[in-house]
């Protein structure tokens, strides 16, 4: 209820609903006055969101994609953790802290929340991109760093407190950690590859919509789950190779489709979860290294971040908007320091500075995508060799996937001219190799459309599925044009009747077209 009133609140301030999320669990955390919620609850409750994200990141994420970005985001991360730690450490140094506890608080400082993550490439459309599938790549490989530092952390708090362990044990305990995550790889490619999708369209042909919803939950939560207690992977890893092989099945579009709902209502409550673990008096006690800690966070890490993806000689748009994506911390910090407070390696502060530091990152982390992404979208908007300067009497289509591509195809053979508006970099391509001038960005931003010329339009073809993004693209669209011949798609009586109401001329519903095509077929026999 608080995260819906705060998460109003704030996109009525022009903030990011998470925002709202954040101070809803402050407000209901053990910190602050008032009712407590159950933070054992909440955490667990947001546990399942973080493996329903990745699951639908997953699913859109290939082994092909992981592998065409290996060569950067292995190496890339790697080098960052690295130098994102020493940072950390240093700080620690400065705290008067121990070595161990440098390395662990380092550690905790160096990897970057999925879940914020993931939302940031989704509200601008750039998860699908190239940018997208680096950062996504350079997640998953901080991911695996941090499952072998949980093993490698409880070997260095013995050797924090004995001074004398065999360099052989943590040999063997690195060696085990990797056969482990190899093993769990190898499970998934071989068994999984083949058992997944077999599961999945086994469970389609019952007819049950009921049960092939709960084969697409049972596979990503079971996946996960068995991940982590047999092979010693996290939930949320063991959940996005669940989603990367049931992606090879031609049902990955219906099983995301299902998955979206819970997935979206759960990772609010991550950010509500984290909200709670803040005391907030930790920003009175400790506010220089409170600003430090956010420093090394928001400013080093992307700092180190947009210097390697450049060193490898990829464009400032790529570094940037990989940069942007890791000015935060998250899931796997929160389990490190608690770790390190468990093992008695870190003082309490400890864990009050990566909370803090936590929330405000990711407080600030849209306003950094801000300053960094939005430039870099912006300078591919116009394509002079595809973008007339005034176009008039001319078709708009915002959106260019499977029914967009259909629509523009036969426009081509019309012969007038197109504007394509897509957010999508593959969307984009084929826009333009079929001849369409294009427009990069949200068809949803007013500044977007207003490149499209609609006061001189002739059509608007309106194919995003999402009936929201629709309805704010046909409202402004009206708004401009009142003579605006626009048609859009709809899957529910209820997305007809919004997107009617806010000025469409036509609606057309997937199943309805369907059922009457059908029956004018069998009348024709008949």
């Amino acid at each position: 209820m608080l995260a819906y009133v705060f998460g109003l609140l704030a996109q009525r301030l022009r903030l990011q609903p998470l925002v709202g999320y954040l101070v809803a669990g402050i407000v209901v955390g053990p910190f602050t006055p008032g009712f407590t919620a159950d933070l054992s609850l909440a955490g667990e409750l947001a546990e399942i969101g973080v493996m329903l994200l990745m699951f639908g990141v997953g699913l859109h994420f290939s082994l092909k994609d992981l592998m065409a970005v290996a060569s950067l985001a292995v190496p890339g991360a790697i080098g960052q953790i690295v130098l994102a730690t020493i940072m950390g450490a240093a700080l620690a140094h400065l705290l008067g802290w121990s070595w161990i506890a440098g390395l662990v608080f380092g550690l905790a400082l160096s990897v970057a929340s999925t879940v914020v993550m993931i939302r940031a490439l989704q509200d601008r459309r750039i998860l699908d991109t190239d940018r997208g599938r680096i950062a996504v790549g350079w997640l998953v490989v901080e991911d695996l760093a941090m499952v072998l530092a949980l093993v490698l952390v409880p070997a260095a708090a013995t050797i924090a407190s004995s001074g004398d362990v065999p360099l052989s044990r943590l040999v063997f305990s690195l060696l085990v950690a990797l056969a482990k995550i190899s093993l769990f790889a190898v499970a998934m490619l071989v068994v999984g590859r083949r058992l997944i999708p077999w599961l999945m369209h086994y469970t389609a042909h019952t007819g049950s919509r009921e049960l092939f919803r709960l084969a697409v939950y049972a596979i990503a939560l079971g996946v996960a789950f068995g991940a982590a207690k047999l092979f010693g992977v996290s939930f949320a890893l063991g959940a996005f190779f669940a989603g990367m092989v049931m992606g090879e099945s031609n049902l990955s579009q219906q099983a995301t489709e299902e998955a979206m709902p819970l997935r979206d209502a759960f990772a609010v409550l991550f950010f509500v979860s984290v909200g709670m673990l803040l005391d907030p008096s930790v920003l009175i006690r400790s506010p220089l290294a409170v600003l430090a800690t956010v420093m090394i966070i928001v400013v080093g890490k992307s700092a180190i971040a947009w210097a390697i993806v450049r060193a490898f000689g990829r464009s400032n748009d790529m570094a940037f908007a990989v940069a942007a994506s890791l000015a935060q911390i998250g899931e796997f910090s929160f389990i490190l320091i608690g770790l390190g407070i468990e093992l008695e390696l870190v003082p309490l502060l400890a864990r009050d500075l990566i909370l803090a530091g936590a929330i405000l990152s990711i407080m600030v982390n849209p306003l950094v995508f801000g300053l960094l992404v939005r430039p870099a979208a912006a300078k591919a908007k116009p394509v002079p060799q595809t973008r007339a300067p005034t176009p008039a009497g001319h078709d708009v289509l915002v959106g260019y996937g499977r029914v967009g591509s259909w629509i523009g195809a036969m426009l081509a053979q019309e012969g007038g001219r197109r504007i394509v508006i897509e957010a999508n970099e593959d969307g984009l391509e084929r826009a333009r190799s079929d001849g369409a001038e294009v427009v990069a960005g949200n068809a949803a931003d007013p500044s977007i459309l207003a490149s499209a010329n609609l006061a001189q339009a002739r059509r608007l073809f309106v194919t995003v599925p999402e009936p929201f993004e629709a309805g704010q693209v046909v409202e402004q669209a009206r708004a401009v044009n009142p003579q605006l011949d626009i048609l859009a798609r709809a899957h529910s009586d209820a997305a007809v009747d919004h997107l009617q109401k806010l000025g469409a001329s036509l609606v057309v519903q997937g199943e309805r077209e369907i059922a009457e095509r059908m029956i004018e077929r069998a009348r024709k026999k008949t």
